[in-house]
């Protein structure tokens, strides 16, 4: 079915199951996008869920014109998409419109170039990743959960041979460092370059202005007894002090108690984790501190009550609502916000253990990769590059995304409005970046950790079916069983 320049109801990826029926997929774009609800689509022998678009150059444009128009100047050296007409499967995390923006973007720059888009929930795409890869027809460029288990089993396409043709050897080392890997799919940091940052993400902490004042906030917490002490406060006036997504397969509780892991302790250590280094271990004493602060947040109410129930939608229609003062999140909500919300909300990074310790964050690319049988894997490379160096691509990724746009220094970020929270959260970037405090994300270590042991974990402790000892002591033992069988 097409409507204008969208369709829906198309199964590229036939024969594949793409997941549960209970995540909504929806995406919305600025300009030329949509709100979707899923499609079923149901071939012959299997069902397939999930959305599909077909991304020209706007939403409200038949197909037909899309691909009209002269094809815009390609740069002499490097793979491109060339000149005849090209589809696009891409697979991409519902619910985040920089993608979509940037793929019609890319179409008004290159007309022959369409997208067919599929979306899904960051579960789905995680429990889903390797079937999707490994199927009859693979997507072009997919959203990628922790790729190690994927690099081990042939499912990704190297791009060593892209980072020569295009000179990203003139990007800082530190951006690709994170996908790079041998291929036997760890330890994770050096080796062969496996995927793509789209952008570079930083998490932190975003405040209801009219909230905040309500509760007598004036200036963000320093340390985190100040922020124990605002939660209080909030608690105290009847305002609900953390809204928090925990629900289905998403564990929303990983934002906070990774902040707090990183206050308690360094970041280096939980990088190691991440990246699989020999004898790494998350069951520390400075985390299981962590572990326990959360519970006492737990325990005292902070959290919204149904935060078991609360998926992530939901929980942005919680803070927009002024149902919540503060929730655990990251940049790539600033430019959503700064627009449903304009002057509303404000950003802090976590505060830290002691006054004058060093701030960290949780901040990694917006990974994705080209299928190793992807059928138009120099035009996904060719997309890749212009998302790093195209001065519109890079301005839709601040204005849109919120996020550090990264590709060479020498490319200038893209200037926002003074006091927007975009400016605000690009400067937390850089306090970040100066000392030093940037980590991944523990649903990163594995490719099953995240659905498999995280989320149940910290659902059963905000239940109170697990104790902080409990969450640390399972999930290792299941990180060291699949970082075994690389799963």
């Amino acid at each position: 079915m097409r409507d204008g320049g969208i369709e829906t109801g198309v199964c590229p990826f036939e024969g594949i199951e793409a997941g549960s029926s209970h995540f909504r997929s929806a995406v919305m774009s600025t300009k030329g996008g949509a709100m979707l609800e899923p499609t079923d689509c149901r071939p012959a022998t299997r069902r397939m869920l999930g959305a599909w678009m077909l991304v020209g150059l706007a939403a409200a444009v038949a197909v037909a014109t899309l691909t009209a128009g002269t094809v815009a100047a390609a740069p002499a050296s490097g793979p491109t998409c060339g000149t005849k007409k090209v589809t696009m499967n891409a697979y991409v995390e519902t619910g985040f419109a920089v993608p979509i923006d940037l793929m019609n973007e890319f179409h008004r720059q290159f007309p022959n170039v369409t997208w067919k888009i599929r979306q899904d929930a960051f579960a789905v795409i995680t429990q889903n990743a390797p079937l999707v890869l490994s199927g009859p027809n693979p997507p072009d460029i997919m959203r990628l959960p922790q790729v190690s288990g994927l690099v081990k089993d042939h499912l990704l396409k190297n791009l060593d041979g892209y980072f020569k043709a295009f000179g990203w050897n003139k990007f800082p080392a530190s951006q690709l460092s994170q996908v790079r890997m041998p291929a036997v799919g760890r330890p994770r940091g050096t080796g062969s370059l496996w995927a793509f940052g789209l952008n570079y993400s930083l998490t932190g902490v975003f405040y209801n202005k009219t909230l905040a004042a309500k509760v007598g906030m004036t200036t963000a917490p320093r340390t985190l007894s100040q922020l124990d002490d605002l939660l209080a406060k909030a608690k105290a006036a009847g305002v609900t002090p953390i809204v928090q997504f925990n629900g289905g397969a998403t564990g929303g509780l990983l934002f906070p108690l990774q902040q707090l892991m990183a206050v308690y302790g360094s970041p280096a250590p939980i990088n190691n984790w991440i990246f699989q280094k020999g004898g790494a271990n998350i069951n520390t004493p400075s985390n299981l501190a962590a572990a326990k602060h959360l519970e006492k947040w737990i325990k005292a109410g902070y959290f919204n009550q149904d935060a078991n129930a609360t998926d992530y939608p939901t929980m942005m229609s919680k803070f927009q609502h002024d149902e919540g003062l503060l929730i655990f999140d990251g940049d790539w909500e600033s430019g959503n916000l700064d627009k449903l919300m304009p002057g509303k909300v404000g950003f802090f990074l976590m505060p830290t253990l002691g006054a004058g310790d060093k701030h960290t964050g949780m901040s990694a690319p917006l990974t994705y990769g080209i299928a190793a049988k992807a059928k138009h894997a120099d035009c996904a490379a060719f997309f890749f590059n212009w998302i790093a160096t195209n001065a519109k691509a890079r301005a839709i990724n601040v204005r849109v995304g919120g996020s550090n746009p990264g590709g060479p220094p020498s490319l200038p970020i893209p200037v926002q409005k003074k006091g927007s929270l975009i400016s605000q959260t690009l400067a937390a970037g850089k306090v970040v970046a100066k000392e030093n405090g940037a980590m991944d994300f523990i649903a990163n270590a594995t490719g099953a950790i995240y659905a498999q042991s995280w989320t149940p974990e910290v659902q059963k402790l905000f239940a109170g079916q697990e104790t902080p000892d409990g969450v640390l002591s399972k999930v290792q033992d299941d990180y060291v069983s699949q970082v075994k069988s690389g799963s």
